[in-house]
């Protein structure tokens, strides 16, 4: 059975590792290798080799780190094939989304190629007499992140890039289900030009967690996951005294008017709720129907699941199974438990099997309609392909339904009135809009968190609030007499 082992200062781990966990491949319910559990040790010794990294790389002059940037970003687009396929057979979601999630992680990197200019800071002449003052803005030292598994490739390259370009070093604690990506980009960077010690991967489950959470060399710790666990994460780490952002779960709604173009609305529908299985925290779980809306809606939604391709990541082109068994099996109680409490069953994706790939974790596409804010189908986070349908009378009534519900990570409306989309992108509480599109993620240049208890912390991920997630200003205020110049240099000045 192939070991998955950690990667520390730059290479990876030979030791055999005291504790392991299995690795499936979620379209055949087989298990095709084990990762290596951490120690505390062995987080010990990932997190020594980042602080002995830190203060070369961070004295790295910004354009050499830039070019290491590029490097890496280049060798990502050339080994896309590979890890697209890579993170398919351990995720189980389809090649054409695994490329799709590169493609948005990619989109990171190049934000973060143009480091030079996101650390730029500001500069006053002559504040006082002969007295300047400038703004400088410095890395943190050791970061971390803890990241899940509905996207192995994408979540990470939101954190690392942007912290390693502005100097810190980073220790990575991905989801255990589905690490091997991980280990390839870590291979990549040091193809790069990384520095050993300044990328360092540590699989792991709650042991590695705590460990890099109390540990006083670690001075923040990104996470994305559910709402208990960033709970946890944020209160432990902010406990210990670090820097903390965590992104939390979601159930992300979708208004439909009666004015809304039906056929674009179904199709973004079935889309949001059904691609990658609905293992996303963007997926769209609730569409709220408002008035003459819901009838025609369930129709055209429904139309569209009966033609939906499932099976193996690696040969279907529209949805792949669920990640592990367990999750399937919760995901079905739902359903069990939607029916108990009086939601109408549209479609069932209980029983769904897929020819010669019966043993893999599969999930038909499953609807239910008539659901009120009190069901638990509606209260949960689900994460699986469950779209349950609200109806509402009147477009009031469909904003405060979304309003009232504790998470606010992204929402969308479609309505052909402009006043209307107005309206609703002034009124509601979610930090993520979409009009007449249903998963509102910014690109790279932009930053991406929720409100409510779909974030904890004041930072979001990425783009900009990254950046200053990663790094701390400074305040400078210089008196300087003339300046004396020594020395001739003809030659033509070089950075780095």
């Amino acid at each position: 059975m192939r070991l998955i082992p950690h990667w520390i200062g730059g290479k990876h781990t030979t030791d055999e590792p005291e504790r392991t966990a299995p690795v499936f491949n979620p379209a055949t319910g087989d298990q095709t290798a084990s990762v290596a559990l951490a120690s505390t040790a062995e987080v010990d010794a990932a997190i020594a080799a980042a602080k002995d990294a830190y203060p070369g790389w961070r004295d790295t002059p910004v354009t050499r780190r830039q070019k290491i940037l590029f490097d890496f970003r280049n060798l990502v687009v050339e080994h896309g094939d590979e890890l697209a396929a890579m993170l398919s057979a351990e995720h189980g979601k389809t090649l054409g989304d695994a490329k799709g999630e590169l493609t948005r992680g990619l989109e990171v990197i190049e934000f973060a190629c143009g480091i030079p200019h996101l650390i730029k800071g500001d500069y006053s002449e002559n504040v006082s007499r002969n007295v300047d003052t400038y703004t400088i803005r410095q890395p943190l030292g050791v970061v971390a992140g803890i990241t899940p598994f509905n996207f192995p490739l994408m979540v990470p390259m939101w954190m690392y890039p942007i912290a390693i370009a502005a100097g810190n070093t980073f220790v990575l604690k991905p989801s255990e289900k589905d690490p091997s990506t991980s280990n390839m980009v870590a291979e990549l960077w040091a193809e790069a030009g990384l520095p050993d010690g300044v990328f360092n991967v540590v699989h792991g489950d709650k042991v590695a967690v705590d460990r890099i959470l109390e540990h006083p060399d670690v001075a923040a710790v990104s996470f994305v996951g559910s709402t208990p666990v960033a709970k946890y994460i944020y209160a432990t780490g902010t406990a210990a005294g670090k820097r903390v952002q965590a992104l939390a779960g979601a159930k992300n709604h979708m208004i439909v008017l009666p004015d809304a173009d039906m056929e674009l609305a179904a199709d973004s529908a079935v889309s949001a709720a059904y691609g990658s299985a609905g293992e996303r925290c963007m997926a769209i779980s609730v569409v709220v129907a408002v008035g003459k809306a819901g009838d025609e809606l369930i129709g055209r939604i429904t139309d569209r699941m009966r033609e939906l391709d499932i099976g193996p990541g690696d040969r279907a082109k529209d949805m792949g199974p669920l990640i592990t068994k367990e999750h399937r099996d919760r995901v079905a109680s739902y359903v069990d438990i939607g029916l108990e409490e009086g939601a109408e069953l549209v479609v069932d994706g209980r029983e769904l099997t897929v020819e010669g790939f019966e043993n893999g974790f599969f999930f038909g596409p499953t609807l239910f309609d008539k659901v009120s804010p009190d069901m638990t189908v509606y209260r949960d986070e689900i994460f699986g392909p469950v779209l349950s349908v609200v109806r509402a009378a009147t477009f009031e009534e469909a904003i405060d339904i979304i309003n009232a519900n504790p998470w606010g990570n992204g929402t969308a409306v479609f309505t052909n009135d402009g006043g209307a989309a107005r309206k609703f992108q002034n009124e509601i509480e979610v930090g993520m809009v979409g009009i007449n599109l249903p998963i509102p993620v910014p690109l790279g240049f932009y930053s991406f968190g929720g409100w409510k208890q779909s974030i904890f912390g004041t930072h979001s991920v990425y783009g900009p609030e990254g950046i200053s997630f990663y790094t701390r200003p400074k305040v400078v205020i210089s008196r300087w007499p003339d300046p004396i110049h020594r020395g001739v240099d003809l030659g033509f000045p070089e950075h780095g």
